[in-house]
């Protein structure tokens, strides 16, 4: 089964490692179906319950995957090298409409939001024992997620969407648990999974956001967590619009042991309104990052849930970090009460420059996404043909196999970086790389 590499060891941290020895070598490639624990435990003389062991230990490191009486195998991409490692490195010269940042432009200046929370803590200076949570902070995020038709819950902070999203995961899921999630999606979330040891499965996207047959698919398939971008979703702009919501709610309702998270990824940049889908399953969560609108580094998120997520989010985070930092916090209320960001402006600003890229590709012939947001997904057929052809021409992309598991290849565009005057040329450059490849001859 395992071809001329052997598996070694006695104890369940050194069966662990020599598994981790072969991937790391190459000897396992990804996909590599490992032997049944009751056959390995009598090929290496030791109980089976050590050979279980190591392999929750390799479930855990993001190493293997299991997937029930199919047995277990090596991931297909193993944890040490992340998605974000698939990526376009800008030479000088170089147009870089890759990285998914906001326009700074767009950004608020911090000075007075910092200084007004330093005054703050001279008032009352942090200290152990004091809420994790500001009331100011709390006030005000449930206040905007009550606006927004959230259901009643707890506010918790953390240090962006993706803290949340991962302390809301292992509050209930266990390694080999099956997690459906966006494809093509965000790159992050995508690592994260296999990551914690669980299972990714994939759910199509359009335009409306994931579609319901996928999403009914994959929890009657036993996947037992549902992870929506209900707007500005990374990297297809998808937003998930009120026909959608019912029939994603709809699919819920048959599955109410489901946990749903819902990450708002277009909090105050866009100008759809949110149609959220909590309220069916038991268990939820919904997050709200300040990065985009904000600025990512004040690294914080206010999320909601259940009590049940909520309370074990927020007792194994005092066990770690123990809170974010109050001064962050302090921060982003200076902001929020001071109307700091315009959402209605900036949404407008994004989507001028999404739309009119749109618009000109497909006066070119070349379909594209983005109907929320800063980004624009490419359908193509040859994501590493393009995405070359594009550097080439002074331009760089994301590669879409930095966001998707077995959808179609594509590229994505960030538009932050784009003025007007950069629509035509950019458009021009990505209709001809995106076209059949110039014959050459070889004489």
């Amino acid at each position: 089964m395992l071809g001329e590499y052997r598996i070694i060891g006695r104890r369940a941290s050194e069966i662990a490692a020599s598994v981790e020895l072969g991937v790391g070598s190459g000897d396992l490639p990804p996909g590599q179906l490992l032997p049944p624990m009751r056959e390995l435990a009598a090929a290496l003389g030791v109980n089976p319950n050590t050979v279980a062991a190591a392999y929750r230990t390799l479930r855990e490191r993001g190493v293997i995957e299991t997937d029930g009486r199919r047995g277990s195998r090596v991931r297909p991409r193993p944890a040490s090298t992340p998605r974000e490692s698939i990526r376009v490195d800008a030479p000088h010269g170089v147009r870089d409409v890759s990285t998914g940042n906001p326009d700074p432009a767009l950004l608020p200046a911090l000075g007075d939001a910092l200084a007004a929370a330093a005054r703050r803590n001279a008032d009352r200076p942090g200290l152990y024992g004091q809420e994790a949570v500001v009331p100011d902070l709390a006030r005000m995020a449930r206040a905007a997620f009550d606006a927004d038709g959230l259901p009643n819950g707890p506010v918790g902070v953390t240090s962006g969407s993706l803290d949340a999203i991962e302390r809301v995961l292992a509050a209930h899921l266990k390694p080999g648990d099956a997690v459906a999630i966006e494809d093509p999606g965000w790159g992050s979330l995508l690592d994260l999974v296999p990551a914690l040891g669980l299972r990714a499965v994939p759910v199509a996207v359009d335009d409306e956001g994931p579609l319901p047959g996928d999403v009914d698919r994959a929890l009657r398939q036993g996947a037992r967590a549902l992870v929506v971008t209900d707007r500005a979703q990374n990297p297809t702009g998808a937003a998930v619009g009120a026909t959608r919501a019912g029939e994603l709610r709809t699919v819920l309702a048959a599955h109410p042991h489901v946990l749903l998270i819902e990450d708002d990824h277009g909090h105050a940049i866009v100008d759809l309104p949110l149609h959220p889908l909590a309220g069916g399953t038991r268990h939820w969560a919904l997050v709200r990052s300040t990065a985009k609108a904000y600025g990512p580094d004040l690294r914080l998120a206010v999320l909601t849930g259940d009590p049940v997520t909520l309370d074990r989010v927020r007792g194994r985070q005092r066990l770690g970090p123990g809170w974010v930092s109050r001064l962050l916090q302090y921060a982003v209320v200076d902001l929020w009460a001071s109307g700091a960001v315009d959402p209605a402006a900036v949404a407008r600003s994004y989507g001028e420059r999404r739309s009119a890229l749109i618009a000109a590709l497909d006066e070119r012939g070349v379909a594209a996404h983005g109907r929320s947001g800063m980004n624009v997904w490419v359908p193509v057929p040859d994501e590493t043909g393009v995405v070359a052809r594009l550097l080439h021409a002074g331009w760089a992309v994301a590669p879409g196999a930095r966001f998707r598991m077995s959808a179609p290849p594509g590229v994505r565009l960030t538009v932050s970086p784009l003025t007007a005057a950069d629509i035509g040329p950019v458009a021009d450059v990505l209709a001809s790389a995106a076209g059949p490849a110039p014959e050459r001859r070889y004489d």
